[in-house]
């Protein structure tokens, strides 16, 4: 498996998640304007967490516990930094929201990569 191009995949989506958790509210990048629908936000994190956790995941095959514990640590990270951004506001249910989305991307990594075939030792 190529792993320079799956590192700097995971770096990307990492720093554009700090991006849209950590900017301010009028800078954070919207789907739908910024007046979208509360289910659009949920879909959003759900999903880039989702991503993030399945790419950590392809990193770290076969470690679920580490990949889970990494993108769920991220998640509460950067809820919490998001506690000394100005107007921005930490809750405990995106938290929730976005641990649920990244152990769903691992979940679905981890059952890819456990029909893939392994290379010989």
């Amino acid at each position: 498996m190529l792993r320079n191009p799956l590192v700097a995949a995971t770096g990307v989506c990492l720093a554009l998640i700090a991006y849209a958790t950590l900017a301010k509210v009028a800078g954070r990048p919207v789907l739908a304007g910024h007046h979208e629908a509360y289910w659009i936000v949920v879909v959003e994190r759900f999903s880039a967490y989702g991503l993030l956790g399945f790419l950590f995941s392809f990193l770290l095959p076969g470690r679920f516990g580490l990949a889970c514990g990494l993108v769920v640590s991220v998640a509460i990270g950067l809820e919490v930094l998001q506690a000394l951004t100005p107007d921005r506001d930490p809750a405990l249910l995106d938290v929730l929201q976005k641990a649920a989305g990244g152990t769903v991307g691992v979940l679905l990594a981890q059952s890819i990569l456990a029909f893939l075939p392994r290379p010989p030792s």
